[in-house]
């Protein structure tokens, strides 16, 4: 199996480091971190972004779009990626996600939420109706990680309402406190982990990144 050189170790793992230190420092707050699913998907893209660039876009790089444009057809395959994502995230379901709160903390933070903005609001177990909002949703609970989603249920769906949830959860959990989650040890030890290799990998052969760099661009 064929070494992976430094600089394609660099991009492919780099945006996935940082997302992970992103992750750790969310899980290890003191406060419930609040956001959208289509945020949530948007990071998620970026921090795939490098393994994409170094595997199937280098593999199938277009070789006429290569002769024609040089170096620059680099921006627009990432620019056809970031297209593709941004239809990607706005074509999935609305939803609200919430770090870093225990699932009872979080649905008594939600009940209150929902009977100072919809007093016709009805529960049918874990799913919720917000009339007045527009919204109806389903609560997905996961203890383990410690984290609660608002998935939307069902085409008909209020953007505005879903918005002004969000606003309301985020500035009551603004106010709450949670226990960190040692789950963002691991997050960061491991996006520590890959910057330091990354590092290494680099400064140990930085004629290798060179070389390798003028070649992707075809310089």
């Amino acid at each position: 199996m064929p070494k992976i050189d430094a600089l394609h170790l660099s991009i492919a793992l780099g945006p996935l480091a940082v997302y992970f230190l992103v992750l750790g420092f969310i899980h290890l707050s003191t406060r419930p971190f609040v956001t959208t699913g289509a945020r949530d998907l948007g990071a998620l893209g970026l921090a795939l972004c490098g393994l994409i660039v170094a595997g199937p876009m280098e593999l199938f790089l277009p070789e006429a779009a290569t002769n024609q444009f040089g170096g620059y057809v680099w921006l627009l395959l990432l620019a056809f990626y970031g297209l593709c994502l941004t239809l990607l995230v706005l074509l999935i379901r609305p939803s609200l996600i919430i770090y870093n709160v225990h699932p009872n903390q979080a649905r008594a933070v939600l009940a209150e939420v929902v009977a100072e903005l919809d007093s016709d609001a009805r529960w049918a177990g874990d799913s919720l109706l917000l009339p007045k909002l527009g919204v109806q949703l389903h609560v997905e609970l996961s203890e383990a990680a410690r984290h609660i989603q608002l998935v939307a249920a069902g085409p008909r769906q209020d953007f505005t309402g879903w918005k002004r949830l969000e606003t309301a959860l985020a500035k009551v959990l603004h106010q709450t406190r949670s226990a960190p989650n040692v789950r963002g040890l691991g997050l960061l030890a491991l996006g520590a982990l890959l910057i330091g290799v990354m590092t290494y990998r680099m400064i140990s052969d930085p004629a290798t990144v060179v070389q390798g760099l003028d070649e992707m661009l075809r310089r």
